[in-house]
């Protein structure tokens, strides 16, 4: 079934009205009619609904009936070490469908790209129209946060910072994921930062460990910084029950 983003309508609690973008891909590519049955996820709930019509090319649905939701109940932060070329497009999308709940890119000493603040605000303009397709494909219904890039510093003064944070890293022993589960059984939410291409130097891990972060392994096998973040997330996720 299709999906899409909606908004309601101020004057009428049963309908919602698509945007401009949606309402064109609606009539344009798929060439949806009235009755038509369509997904539609308002103010962070999902609906089964109906196309009723369109005004001025925008595209009018009715809810029919609530359906379940798809969020976690674990709010997981993922602070990436900012990587080279495109992978941050790439990390965002699956974090998104994975169910992250917030990413924030972070620059670190061994990262190699850096950015100005005029590029930074563009790289988030395209990362934030990533996590909303990558929302509609995966069927989130809260779309994940994603800021600007943070530095070491900035990130640990953070007053938002979640109540779990850990740092997987290739010198930590005998903590992984299951061993962070079982000393922290229902966290209120989660953190989990990721070194760039050239890894965490000791500086910065003396850091985090100074404010709390939690140094883990994540096995005896060394991941590139795409996957790390999204093999911890999904190991997590699963270990909290959320891929139940």
């Amino acid at each position: 079934m299709h999906r899409f983003y909606s908004t309601p309508d101020p004057g009428r609690d049963d309908l919602e009205w698509l945007t401009p973008e949606d309402s064109r891909h609606a009539l344009t590519v798929l060439r949806l009619k009235p009755g038509d049955q369509v997904e539609v996820i308002s103010l962070g709930h999902p609906w089964l609904a109906e196309i009723v019509g369109e005004e001025n090319r925008i595209v009018c649905v009715r809810k029919l009936s609530s359906l379940p939701s798809t969020e976690p109940n674990l709010a997981l932060t993922l602070f990436q070490g900012l990587p080279k070329a495109d992978k941050m497009d790439w990390i965002v999308q699956k974090a998104t469908e994975i169910g992250v709940s917030r990413v924030i890119p972070v620059v670190m000493d061994r990262c190699v790209v850096r950015l100005s603040a005029d590029d930074a605000r563009r790289k988030l303009d395209r990362w934030k129209k990533i996590v909303r397709e990558a929302g509609k494909q995966s069927g989130r219904c809260v779309l994940p946060e994603i800021l600007l890039p943070v530095t070491i510093p900035q990130l640990v003064c953070r007053e938002d910072l979640p109540a779990v944070n850990a740092v997987p890293w290739e010198e930590a022993d005998g903590f992984g994921p299951l061993a962070l589960r079982e000393t922290f059984p229902d966290p209120a939410s989660l953190g989990i930062l990721i070194g760039p291409e050239g890894g965490i130097t000791a500086d910065e891990i003396s850091l985090l460990k100074q404010r709390g972060f939690l140094p883990m392994t994540l096995g005896r096998r060394i991941l590139r910084t795409e996957t790390a973040g999204l093999a911890a997330a999904a190991a997590l996720l699963s270990l909290y029950g959320e891929m139940e």
